[in-house]
């Protein structure tokens, strides 16, 4: 099952809660969420789309009830259960390679990269861009995914961006402060330069660490200031760290820094 808190008199560990600490019934898109089926928001469009059935008859109605000990619940007539034990894991992923379970264009997809055969129901928390490559999260726990995701978490992402040009000290101020964009104005973010590149310098690395997770955002906000973004590359969600992880490698995520991952859902 999902690894999320637990009652107030568990004494049981992220990742090793037990079923029948559980309230039942459950609403089913929170269900599919923690069966790792989909994001909550991804759920409930599995469920208005006709594609989940509970005892053999499709539900498309929101806030429908489910019990996890007794109802069979499918998605496209596939079995979809809560696990004895959430997995998450981290991917150092390439470049050129999509973040989706499944691509319709043929294209590489992170699906491929990552041990679905042996954890059932592992999906993204959130995306990279196709040509960003660096840390990507996954998890068969949709609550951990969702929550990690959301504004009030606060997580922040470290990226080092290589950028065209020198950004000079008043454009990185810019970015700390926080900078208009097309969906409004970003919250500050931490900007360091950290190195330039070439003699003379024709480009630059950029340490940026934001808390928010808008599409495109530090590549939008780095053209902002007149220097975009040749490569970006994703070190670090919250207290996860790529470390050495091999391009195009997986790794499960526990300990320490899986306890502080469902720590910031607090």
């Amino acid at each position: 099952m999902s690894a999320g808190p637990a009652s107030p008199d568990s004494s049981a560990e992220p990742g090793c809660g037990v079923l029948e600490e559980r309230v039942y019934p459950m609403r089913l898109q929170k269900f599919l969420a923690r069966a790792g089926a989909a994001s909550r928001r991804g759920s409930e469009n599995l469920m208005t789309a006709g594609r989940v059935t509970v005892n053999g008859r499709v539900v498309t109605e929101l806030g429908s009830k489910v019990d996890p000990l007794v109802d069979e619940v499918a998605v496209d007539g596939i079995t979809v259960r809560l696990s004895d034990e959430a997995v998450t894991i981290a991917l150092n992923k390439p470049s050129d390679v999509v973040t989706t379970m499944s691509d319709p264009q043929g294209r590489r997809c992170v699906a491929e990269l990552v041990p679905t055969d042996r954890y059932p129901g592992l999906y993204p928390i959130g995306r990279l861009d196709r040509d960003t490559t660096g840390l990507l999260l996954f998890s068969t726990d949709g609550e951990l995914g969702h929550g990690l995701l959301h504004p009030k978490s606060h997580v922040e992402k470290r990226y080092v961006a290589r950028v065209e040009g020198v950004p000079a000290e008043k454009d990185l101020e810019r970015l700390r402060r926080g900078i208009e964009l097309d969906d409004g104005m970003t919250l500050p973010a931490h900007v360091k330069l950290l190195r330039t590149c070439g003699n003379p310098a024709k480009r630059a690395d950029l340490e940026i660490r934001i808390h928010e997770g808008r599409k495109r955002q530090v590549r939008r906000m780095c053209e902002a200031i007149g220097h975009p973004v040749a490569s970006l590359h994703r070190t670090d969600f919250g207290a996860v760290s790529l470390g050495d992880l091999p391009e195009g490698s997986w790794r499960r995520v526990e300990g320490e820094e899986l306890a502080a991952l469902y720590g910031a859902l607090r």
